[in-house]
């Protein structure tokens, strides 16, 4: 019986997937509701025990797909990949409200400058504390703290190695599970109720995934708003990441 189990889930990967994930946001919202009483929402734990369970496929195959590299859950990959990733994103612009989305107004595209040039300040001046000098590295790994997209776009198009575009990658990543772990335990404090405080948030936040998944453990209505600011901060940021953050870069460091 475990046999034909296994392998109608090898066969039918995407439904496997679905299956799992569903699983876990099941566990996750009992985790929530009986344990931390609903203080923690359940998209949060969901992530944790997502990366956790990638972690542990991971060292289980030796491979570098998380689950996804195991036969039985190769679904996995599929469901996280890139095309259901966009498609899901694009899909939420669907639900913003123009009337809403034009109240950001200035203090929108204030925090959209300023959610490009603050984190690239910062994980470019990481890069230089770790002996990586020269501007190239520099603006790469800098990039890269803008979200992992920008990273390699712009290490590719300035000449960068691919062990930095690597850690341009990895410095995006863990950016993103900050932000989708810790939204909703600042959402308070950052007084995240409203689409123009959403869209805030995404333009100083940055990254598309830790906005969307944040703001959906936060209060699933604005997760359109944020998402949408934070899909022109990934723009922007691959703008001016090989141009002026590039040269400015290399005006300063020589």
């Amino acid at each position: 019986m475990f046999e034909i189990l296994e392998k109608a889930a090898e066969h039918n990967g995407l439904v496997t997937a679905f299956a799992v994930v569903g699983l876990i946001v099941l566990i996750s919202g009992q985790i929530s509701k009986h344990l931390t009483f609903g203080r923690v929402h359940g998209s949060a734990i969901a992530i944790v025990i997502g990366l956790a369970l990638a972690y542990w496929g991971g060292l289980r195959t030796g491979g570098h797909k998380g689950l996804a590299d195991l036969s039985l859950f190769g679904g996995i990959g599929l469901m996280g990949g890139a095309m259901l990733r966009d498609f899901a994103i694009v899909a939420t612009a669907f639900e913003v409200q123009a009337t809403e989305a034009r109240k950001a107004g200035l203090i929108g595209a204030v925090s959209l400058m300023l959610g490009t040039i603050l984190p690239f300040i910062v994980g470019a001046s990481i890069a230089y504390a770790f002996g990586y000098s020269d501007p190239v590295s520099m603006t790469t790994i800098g990039a890269g703290a803008i979200t992992y997209i920008v990273g390699p776009v712009t290490g590719a198009a300035i000449g960068a190695t691919p062990d930095v575009m690597a850690l341009s990658i990895a410095t995006g990543l863990v950016k993103a599970i900050i932000v989708m772990v810790g939204t909703p335990m600042a959402a308070r404090f950052l007084a995240l109720k409203t689409p123009r405080s959403a869209m805030v948030f995404g333009g100083l936040a940055g990254t598309v995934s830790g906005v969307s998944a944040g703001l959906a453990a936060t209060d699933r209505k604005l997760v359109p708003y944020g998402a949408l600011i934070a899909t022109f901060h990934t723009g922007l940021g691959c703008l001016m990441g090989p141009s002026v953050l590039f040269f400015t870069t290399k005006a300063l460091m020589g």
